[in-house]
């Protein structure tokens, strides 16, 4: 049977008055437990705030650990062209060795993943992305919460505010019943801005003009992967692969047989920390936005379907996969763009890719303009200048029309293209942590986070491990 669709004529009933049950208060209330969030419960109990982080699944990560999306993209600064000799055959190697412009709650993230043998350090032979553990991750997400003093609460979706358009409380929804945490100070950490949206803050979804935001993708784990084999192909038909994309002709074969419909033309993925497993990034979904149940549901339904087809597809035509099968697939499917809350600073692909700075910097990135075509085929990449980053100000976390609130991921306040940059996890996770810095000094102040000085913001940072 197709999946549920929206009704084409929307009855509605009248629910009855409910009462829900205030489950505790805290300066610093976090909502969203993926990057983002977890930058910010750890910024802000290190700015000395009460923290607590709630978070709707099971387990820490988002989209890291529920959607697999991996690995870790590049935070460094670029140098030019790969030296030759370059052995990362399954790694994105175009640049030298650059500058790392991340760093804070996401190098002691990482610090502790190596530690554990959950990631593979950042370097050339990675093409200076970091391949990960997601299952390790979750162990060391709660470890750094638990050592930074954050209360955590799982199994809670956000589904209101308490006092908009200057919100004290958030109500989720739970097996308990509704309940609500109230603060003094709210971070958005959803990805969505779902709870900025809910408090009534101005947002944009998609691109000028049509509203088309880029596809979802449904990630996967494909282990019993012969790397040597896979080399051998490559050697043997370098038209066929550049970086980690390829298979052209493979994919045309394939489609032209009906064994492959998908809404790409390539096949993309990943090496990981182990020898013999691959995370695929190659389902594309167009037309579906993340935050409609409807879209979500076909989107689901439409992607897993694609993976059978491309794992069928690896294991009959590319060498090296013959006996490789889907270990594991998302929780959830990988949304890249919904909601951008529109904030006292709306960033731009112009300052992205002239490496503009700014007097109330809070964080840096480096990753390039990367869109994914909306309507199908196609992706577009602009790289910043060699050594070159752009800075992200305060101003962006900070949404209009609404205080006690600050955002932080890739629901912060930028254009559609910008967001196709910023949106990546380790920028996300130093604007978690300047939004949670940010929140704590306001908690503290008594203030709107609006009012608090991005240079009492900066200074925390920086005693933080941030580099700005």
């Amino acid at each position: 049977m197709p999946p549920l669709r929206p009704p084409r004529e929307r009855a509605t009933i009248t629910l009855a008055p409910r009462t829900a049950t205030v489950a505790a208060e805290c300066d610093v209330l976090v909502v969203g437990g993926g990057p983002a969030g977890l930058g910010a419960a750890i910024g802000a109990a290190d700015a000395g705030a009460d923290v607590i982080l709630v978070e709707r699944h099971g387990f820490l990560g988002g989209n890291a650990t529920a959607a697999l999306v991996m690995p870790l993209m590049s935070f460094h600064t670029q140098r030019g062209p790969a030296p030759p000799g370059a052995t990362a055959d399954l790694m994105p190697h175009d640049h030298g060795p650059g500058e790392p412009v991340v760093q804070g709650v996401l190098r002691r993230l990482l610090g502790r993943l190596e530690a554990s043998g959950g990631c593979l350090r950042a370097s050339q032979q990675t093409g200076f992305v970091v391949p990960f553990d997601p299952e390790v991750l979750k162990l060391v997400a709660l470890d750094l919460l638990d050592e930074a003093g954050v209360r955590v609460l799982l199994h809670a979706l956000a589904t209101d505010v308490v006092g908009a358009p200057r919100p004290d409380g958030v109500v989720f929804e739970t097996k308990s019943g509704p309940i609500v945490i109230m603060a003094r100070a709210i971070v958005d950490g959803t990805g969505d801005g779902d709870v900025a949206a809910l408090a009534g803050a101005p947002f944009d979804v998609g691109r000028d003009g049509d509203g088309l935001v880029q596809p979802m993708t449904l990630m996967f784990r494909m282990v019993e992967f012969e790397r040597t084999a896979f080399a051998a192909y490559r050697q043997a038909h370098p038209d066929q692969w550049r970086g980690v994309h390829g298979l052209w002709e493979l994919v045309r074969e394939a489609s032209r047989a009906g064994e492959l419909a998908l809404a790409r033309e390539d096949i993309l993925f990943f090496g990981t920390p182990h020898e013999r497993e691959l995370s695929v990034n190659s389902t594309r979904v167009t037309g579906v936005r993340g935050t409609s149940v409807w879209d979500l549901t076909r989107a689901e339904w439409q992607a897993r379907r694609q993976m059978r087809q491309i794992a069928a597809f690896l294991r009959k035509r590319v060498p090296g996969f013959e006996r490789s099968y889907v270990v594991q697939s998302g929780v959830t499917i990988g949304v890249r763009e919904s909601r951008r809350v529109t904030g006292e600073y709306r960033l731009t692909a112009e300052d992205i890719l002239g490496a503009r700075k700014w007097d109330d910097v809070i964080a840096r990135g480096t990753y390039p303009i990367d869109i994914h075509n909306p309507q199908g085929k196609g992706t577009l990449l602009m790289r910043l200048p060699a050594g070159e980053s752009y800075d992200i100000p305060l101003r962006c976390l900070v949404p209009q029309r609404v205080d006690r609130l600050a955002v932080a991921g890739r629901c912060i306040s930028g254009t559609h293209e910008a967001h196709s940059s910023y949106r990546v996890m380790p920028i996300a996770m130093a604007t978690g942590q300047a939004a949670g810095v940010c929140a704590a000094l306001a908690a503290r102040a008594g203030k709107a986070l609006r009012d608090v000085a991005a240079r009492d913001v900066q200074a925390a940072l920086r005693r933080q491990g941030a580099v700005l």
